[in-house]
Parts: C-alpha cells; structure tokens; sequence
C-alpha cells in the first residue's frame, strides 16, 4: 500500500510541474508578445543618442534657459509629457526630458549599477553630448535623488535644482523588499519574464490611486503606454532603483548641507506614497537658503495635480 502511495504522490509531483512549466512558458510568450506590441505601437517621441555606452532617449523641445525633468521610478518621460507642467514650461525654457536609463527606449548595461550618482553622471555626458550647459534640473521621486546627486557632484554645471516629492532619508520602506525582488538574479529574471508584469498590470489601478490622492487619476492618465511600463527590462530598472533607494538615501544624507546651488523643494501635503514630513520638510531645514513648497490639495504625483505651483518654484530657481 505505501508503495502505490509512494507512486501516486509521484505522479501528482510530476503532473504539477509539468503544469507549472506549461503556465510558466505560456505567461512567458504572452509577457513578450505584449512588451514587442508596447514598443511597436510606442515608438521613440524624441531623438536617441549613444552617451558612453548606453542608449539615451529624450526630448527637447522650446527655447529659453535650460531645464532638466527625471521622472520617477517605475515611469518614463510621456508621463512628464503628459503632466500640465511640461507645457507651460516648455512655452518660456529650453526643457529636455530624458528616459533615465533602463526606461522608455534608453537602455541599462547591467555592467555597473545605476544609483542616483551614476544616473547624474550619465546625464552630464547626455547634456554635454547635446549642447545643454548649467540647466535648472527638476527631478520627481526617484528623479529628485538623481538630480540632488547631479547638484551635488556638478554644482559649478548646475543653475539651481528643483526637487518634488523625493525621498530623501533613510526611513522604512515595506513595499522595496517587493518593488525589488525583480532585480535578483536568475529569480528575478525569471519572474520579470513571467508572473511580474501581470502581478504589476493587476496593482496598477490601485497603485495610480494611491499616488494621485486625493486628486482622481486624470482621464489623459490613459494615454500612458502601460506595457511599456511593464516589460521586463523596465521591470529590472525600476527594481533596482527600488533596491538602491535606503542605501542611496543613507549615503547622500551627509551631504545635503554642503549644497551650493539654489533650491526649491515641491511636495504634496497629502502624499500617501512619500511622507513629506519624514522627507521634503526635513531636507529644507538641512540645506541652508532652500525654499520649501507645499501644495495644499496635491498628493504624490504634486506636478500634475498643482502644475502652477510647480512651475512657480522652477521660475525661482530661475531668477
């Protein structure tokens, strides 16, 4: 009897697997199909440069003093585009938005990690390839890090930073453990190929929520590519800024005091996704002359719900 046990428990082992590797390779087909469609109906908006080894896409568009926008993690520059900020800024600045790299159509060597200084190094080479000299730089969450980091480095090739809704401190974070598991070798290219778009396709709606309350999420929020936002190689970007982002908050911290440039830091009184207490507050008392801005009614996503706001603090940088 435990021998026909023993075999039946086999059996029902090897069936189980047999489906698992079936719904694996069909996820995985499905995964690709949909990435090769997202970036055949998304073609690149702006022009694409080589910049030390990796592709770099942006836009640039209107005429003025220069200004830099980095997006946030998990996004890419038709969400900056699509803002009320990109308009109104682009009708009196030169404004240049990259793809940081891994999102979009800029490309991620896996040679090196792309922590906040790196990413501000490669911007530098972009910005030099294309004939763009001391922008204001306005970074948005993660994009914030990386333009801190460039003002840090390069204050003598930086006119002023303007920084909304960073995460700036090293403070808890349950969701990077999740956000990052992406970005693990071999477990995590796997997951990237198969079940983590869908789990992220399936969070989305509620995630979009959660960064523009209190505001609803605007109806020309549906003109965002979603599966661009969701193949694998945008899925390892936004993981490994996700696994890089205490680490780089905890290094960069020492540092805020030694700020040279001007700068305005934007937050939403009601952001739900980055606490601006823990955060914008704290970091306009550690950089002497920094001005702090606060939209009363915006969330996380403060450039698209107060644009006007935003735009008044680049305007001050400016000046």
């Amino acid at each position: 009897m435990a021998g026909h046990e023993t075999s039946f428990t086999l059996v029902m082992q090897s069936r189980a697997l047999t489906l698992g590797a079936a719904a694996a390779l069909a996820s995985a087909a499905f995964v690709q199909q949909r990435a090769w469609s997202a970036e055949r109906d998304s073609p690149p908006l702006g022009r694409i440069v080589e910049v030390d080894g990796v592709r770099m896409h942006y836009l640039d568009r209107g005429q003025g003093a220069p200004l830099v926008m980095l997006h946030g993690n998990g996004s890419m520059l038709q969400e900056l585009r699509l803002s009320g900020l990109y308009p109104l800024a682009a009708a009196r600045y030169r404004v240049v938005v990259p793809d940081r790299p891994g999102y979009g159509h800029s490309s991620r060597p896996r040679r090196r990690w792309w922590g906040p200084r790196a990413q501000a190094a490669l911007l530098r080479a972009l910005l030099a390839r294309i004939g763009v000299e001391r922008p204001i730089v306005f970074g948005h969450s993660f994009g914030a890090l990386v333009a801190l980091a460039y003002a840090l480095d390069y204050p003598a090739e930086t006119r002023g930073v303007v920084l909304a809704s960073g995460y700036y401190f090293p403070t808890a974070r349950l969701d990077v453990p999740f956000m990052a598991s992406p970005a693990f070798p071999l477990f995590g290219d796997l997951m990237r190929h198969t079940v983590s778009p869908l789990i992220a396709r399936a969070l989305r709606p509620r995630m979009l929520m959660r960064l523009f309350s209190p505001a609803p999420v605007p109806r020309y929020f549906e003109l965002m590519p979603t599966w661009m936002a969701l193949r694998p190689s945008q899925l390892r970007a936004a993981a490994e800024d996700a696994a890089l982002l205490v680490p780089a908050a905890l290094r960069m911290q020492r540092r805020y005091r030694t700020l040279e440039v001007p700068a305005v830091i934007v937050a939403g009184a009601q952001d739900r996704h980055v606490d601006p207490a823990r955060h914008s507050i704290a970091l306009a008392r550690h950089i002497a002359g920094a001005e702090l801005v606060v939209s009363p009614r915006a969330g996380h996503m403060v450039h698209h719900v107060d644009p006007q706001r935003v735009l008044h603090a680049i305007d001050v940088v400016a000046r």
